[in-house]
């Protein structure tokens, strides 16, 4: 009715009549996020048992890396003036299933000097070493876009994006270093072409 008065006091020549009236309570937001919430939650599950099945023991590596990935993003967020919107939680969502492609770059190189016959010391170092560029190339570009849309989006969009980079910052460092750290904490031994999944 407020903005019936409003328009009634111009000087339109014909009444407003409200058709239909609608309100829109708190639950409908409430179940939007938890549906979030349990998407996000399934899509991290997701991604580590594929890791785990696909990649085994530098699988379970990247797996550990992934949910120190999250607890560190979880606490940046708790940090961090950013408020949890329902475009905040896709970036997140989006980040989780990003943070594991460093892990894929670095594992795949590592398995092509395996194949080729270099021992797994060397074989590790050498997928690290040739595959930091690539993450590191893929990561600031999408920091870059995620900078843009920050500066000349809205609010939403703002959110969505300070959470993308604010994952893929994090990622980076998980997957580089917490990673590498793993790896050289427990040395990979054994079987290498069954541990790394090579078919003979």
């Amino acid at each position: 009715e407020g903005m019936a008065d409003i328009l009634k006091a111009g000087n339109l020549p014909v009444d407003i009549e409200i058709i239909e009236e609608s309100s829109i309570g708190p639950l409908l937001g409430k179940s939007s996020l938890d549906k979030s919430l349990h998407g996000g939650l399934i899509g991290l599950g997701a991604v580590i048992l594929f890791m785990l099945l696909y990649y085994r023991l530098p699988g379970l590596f990247a797996d550990v890396a992934l949910v120190i990935y999250t607890l560190l993003l979880l606490a940046a967020l708790k940090l961090s003036p950013s408020s949890l919107s329902l475009s905040g939680i896709a970036g997140i969502i989006l980040s989780i299933g990003m943070a594991v492609d460093a892990n894929i770059l670095i594992f795949e190189r590592t398995k092509e000097e395996l194949i080729s016959g270099k021992p797994i010391e060397k074989s590790i170092q050498l997928g690290f070493d040739r595959a930091f560029s690539s993450i590191f190339d893929s990561n600031m570009t999408t920091i870059l876009s995620c900078g843009v849309l920050y500066y000349f989006g809205t609010g939403l969009v703002k959110g969505f994006a300070f959470n993308l980079a604010l994952g893929v910052a994090l990622s980076f460092f998980t997957a580089i270093f917490v990673t590498r750290t793993l790896m050289s904490l427990f040395p990979i031994s054994g079987n290498i072409p069954v541990i790394f999944g090579i078919n003979p």
